[in-house]
């Protein structure tokens, strides 16, 4: 009698499927998809969505070589960072033209706060130089102010403002509205000084003058007021300035009296 001492042979082991890189890129490639639609986390999801792009691709290739067999997760995964990707830069353009948008409204607000210059007829800036009766203020807004040459004036009976033995003076101011937008004239003022001390004159109000300019000058328009001011006997001269708001810089007029 044999025996057969051969003993059964054991099966081959079974390779551990290596579906690590298809889970992560899936996992990720969520989290990136999510954070996407969050324009302040573009960033996040650019690099979640290019880790889970790598991720999902190698995933594929464990696939083919029979190391994985999650295909569809590493698949699906490699899709979402794509998404991901694509969804980070949509939400850097958004950001970014908010952002731009946002210094230009803080710009444009700084320009309208910022007190407007004024220029002579001619256009140009500086304001050191009084102007003549008849110039004209230019401001960078297109608002045009003209003061006319001071005429003698004669007070009524009952003005405010006048003083016995004192001369009186007449001057017209112009607005006129260059710009695009109504003005609102109602903060127009014109004071003036007059004798060799600089002393303020004190403006004349009666019944046939006073008041100054009220209401909207609407674009293209302009208004007139005539103001009235009370000077020393002896003054031969008189510095008038308006000033057109308080948005505005003031501007000078070196009248002649006599």
């Amino acid at each position: 009698m044999s025996y057969d001492t051969h003993l059964p042979q054991a099966p081959a082991p079974v390779a551990a499927m290596r579906n690590g890189l298809g889970t992560a890129a899936l996992i990720l490639g969520i989290i990136g998809t999510v954070s996407g639609l969050i324009p302040l986390f573009f960033w996040l999801a650019g690099i979640l969505g290019l880790i889970a792009l790598i991720l999902g691709l190698v995933g594929r290739g464990r696939v083919k070589r029979g190391e994985a067999n999650n295909k569809g997760v590493a698949l699906f995964g490699a899709l979402l960072g794509l998404a991901a990707l694509i969804l980070s830069v949509v939400g850097a353009v958004i950001t970014y033209t908010a952002v731009s948008d946002a210094v230009d409204e803080i710009d444009k607000a700084v320009k309208d706060a910022a007190p407007k210059t004024p220029g002579n007829s001619a256009g140009k800036g500086g304001k050191s130089k009084p102007l003549a009766g008849g110039d004209t203020s230019v401001y960078d807004d297109g608002l045009k102010v003209t003061v006319s040459a001071a005429k003698p004036f004669t007070p009524g009976e009952y003005a405010v403002g006048h003083t016995k033995g004192d001369k009186a003076y007449q001057v017209t101011i112009t607005v006129e509205n260059g710009g695009k937008k109504n003005f609102d004239a109602t903060l127009v003022t014109l004071s003036a000084r007059a004798g060799a001390d600089g002393a303020e004159a004190d403006e004349i109000a009666d019944d046939k003058i006073g008041g100054g300019i009220t209401g909207s000058i609407l674009p293209g328009k302009k208004a007139t007021a005539i103001y009235a001011f009370d000077t020393p006997a002896d003054a031969k001269d008189l510095t008038v300035e308006a000033s057109p708001g308080i948005d505005y810089d003031g501007a000078q007029w070196e009248l002649k009296l006599g």
